[in-house]
């Protein structure tokens, strides 16, 4: 299973490259996202499965589970959908005011 998604993970670094060298704006904001997203797949798979029990004092169990990288990655994946949502709508108000999603014209004028 972890080679199945150490392969899936290599894909999608693929594709956001891919998506990274594009001129078009929404096409570099998507391979934004999906590279955040293929780096938290990477960190979960890297965590492992860890079985055992909840970490409270009153149990009384041989192994105990630590929440902290699901919680970390979780937190990241909030904040990733976030800044997505940021430049989705600076794109789109940049969109607006001067009709361009190429970024070789959103570069400037020749004469600068």
């Amino acid at each position: 299973m972890e080679t199945f998604i150490t392969l899936l993970v290599g894909v999608l670094v693929t594709v956001a490259v891919y998506l990274l060298l594009s001129r078009n704006l929404i096409r570099v904001i998507l391979g934004t996202a999906l590279l955040s997203h293929a780096v938290h797949l990477l960190l979960m798979t890297m965590g492992g499965l860890k079985k055992g029990s909840v970490p409270l004092l009153s149990e009384n169990a041989e192994s105990y589970t630590d929440a902290l990288p699901q919680a970390l990655i979780l937190t990241a994946i909030v904040i990733s959908f976030a800044v997505t949502a940021f430049l989705l709508v600076l794109a789109y108000r940049t969109y607006k005011e001067t009709n361009f999603d190429e970024l070789d014209a959103l570069r400037g004028f020749e004469d600068e």
